[in-house]
């Protein structure tokens, strides 16, 4: 029946996402998920919302949900751009924002969704590779482009890059827009958000998915100079206008307002991540230095697609990405605790140490 498609549908490659498996007894370790839960606040205002007012729309410009994150960033309410997790905030990022006929720029090795993207709205890409390191070299993107996005810290491999590092790059590249995707620098980086008020060509994008584990609920956000955050709010205003639905809008207010708890339980996850590193290199892993919830390994004496299998095999599940330069890591989301034993356990059995 493809007959019927549009022209264009025929040449997308979609995003594939990590597999959500439905079998019980599982260590999930594959996809990044928080693996404490959102705050109990949150989980309140949620339970608070299910009544009459349901039939009715939800406030379409998510007006107290703006005023929470900008009083939490320091920034004005119209700074604020808020969607369906920061997948559908990047969607309209790269169709009101990126659409110049000159090439966008991004690492060869990183969020996967961005060739995705300009598939789908026709923009022009040119991967930037990556150092042998692993890391981003803001000398490699002091080139002409159509704009400038990147993880930081970078996905998969975990690796931040320092504020002055983003600020060279803003002061050498002032015709396009610069766009830092921040879905995990709370586990260890320092948020560019504090830079918007300077260079107007700065946006900053982030999730709720991770550091305050509402993956389930889809809030995204960006910030950025209040002519960036209008094109975006064109785009979904002519996309779809009540993007975030009552509890969504509850949940995630209070989730910003509760800070003792993602405090604590970000600084759960990071010393998880710390005590899981060091386990890894005692077995003989390459742990690349990680600022986010999870980890990017190789082992030099054992391939990643057999490890992977063997640790499905008992009942541990990581990300295994078939691709090139990173085809022997495994992307190791950091779990509590016990899940991480189970984790060391099983890969000890396959390795041998």
């Amino acid at each position: 029946m493809s007959r019927f498609w549009s022209p264009f549908v025929k040449t997308l490659v979609p995003y594939v996402p990590g597999e959500q498996p439905k079998l019980d007894n599982l260590v999930k370790l594959n996809t990044n998920e928080n693996p404490y839960g959102p705050s109990p606040r949150a989980i309140a205002a949620i339970r608070a919302v299910p009544d009459d007012s349901l039939r009715l729309y939800p406030a379409p410009d998510a007006d107290a949900l703006k005023a929470a994150i900008a009083k939490y960033y320091g920034v004005q309410s119209e700074q604020v751009f808020v969607g369906n997790g920061s997948d559908e905030v990047l969607a309209h990022v790269f169709h009101g924002l990126f659409q110049h006929g000159r090439s966008l720029l991004f690492p060869d090795i990183s969020y996967s969704f961005y060739p995705v993207y300009c598939g789908l709205y026709g923009i022009d890409a040119q991967t930037v590779p990556l150092t042998d390191d692993f890391r981003i070299d803001i000398d490699d993107y002091l080139q002409p482009n159509g704009g400038i996005i990147f993880p930081n810290p970078n996905a998969p491999t975990g690796i931040a890059l320092g504020l002055d590092a983003i600020e060279r790059l803003l002061v050498a590249n002032t015709d396009s827009v610069v766009v830092i995707d921040e879905a995990y620098i709370d586990f260890g980086g320092e948020t560019a958000i504090s830079l918007v008020d300077r260079y107007p060509n700065l946006l900053v994008t982030q999730s709720l998915s991770k550091s305050r584990s509402l993956a389930g609920l889809r809030v995204g956000l960006a910030v950025g100079h209040a002519d960036l955050i209008e094109a975006l709010e064109r785009i979904k205003n002519s996309f779809n206008s009540y993007p975030l639905d009552r509890l969504a809008l509850a949940g995630a207010e209070a989730a910003f307002a509760d800070t003792e708890y993602f405090e604590s339980t970000r600084d759960k996850v990071i010393d998880s991540r710390e005590r899981l590193a060091k386990r890894l290199g005692e077995m003989g892993f390459e742990v690349l230095p990680s600022a986010a919830n999870f980890l990017f390994a190789r082992h030099p004496g054992h391939d990643a697609a057999d490890l992977a299998k063997g640790l499905r095999d008992q009942r541990v599940i990581v990300r295994h990405f078939a691709k090139p330069r990173i085809d022997q890591f495994l992307r190791i989301t950091v779990g509590t605790e016990e899940q991480n034993g189970k984790l060391a356990e099983a890969l000890r059995d396959l390795v041998g140490n």
